[in-house]
């Protein structure tokens, strides 16, 4: 039996106010995470949902599977350019601090990632990005430090 995590970022305005939303699905139980942010990309909060969700895994004994709408993080791992991204040392790319995030929770886990159509009726996804947008639109939301900061030039996406 393996660990299912279904996940969708948001932004509004690219850059612009954005969030997380993802579902962690196990042996019937549930549970939801999401977060948002006052100035950042659609890229880096669909990364940051895989990351968050991975995080939150408690156990190392089953595998995990990651639905997400997004080609760019469902192919960048399935692909494998994340990893030639990583032995070039990320010259040239983008989202460099969540791409590093992810390897670590990648040397754990090794999930294997299964892309879905965004907003098609998947009823995981759907939910996904309503907790995404809801959290691009709280009143009060975090700052994306590394985004805002630019101490990366290649965070932009």
């Amino acid at each position: 039996m393996a660990i299912e995590i279904y996940t969708d970022g948001a932004a509004k305005g690219n850059p612009g106010p954005g969030g997380y939303g993802a579902l962690l699905k196990f042996k019937g139980q549930e549970k939801e995470l999401s977060g948002g942010f006052r100035m950042t990309t659609n890229n880096r909060m669909e990364l940051l949902a895989v990351i968050v969700a991975l995080e939150a895994i408690k156990t190392q004994k089953h595998k995990v599977i990651v639905y997400s709408d997004s080609k760019y993080v469902v192919d960048s791992v399935e692909k494998g350019w994340v990893f030639n991204w990583q032995k070039k040392g990320f010259k040239g790319k983008k989202n460099v601090d969540l791409w590093k995030r992810y390897l670590e929770m990648h040397k754990i886990y090794a999930p294997k990632f299964v892309w879905v159509k965004g907003h098609a009726g998947h009823i995981e996804n759907e939910r996904c990005d309503q907790l995404a947008v809801k959290a691009a639109e709280q009143s009060v939301l975090q700052i994306d430090e590394a985004f805002e900061n630019k101490d990366d030039e290649n965070l932009l996406l």
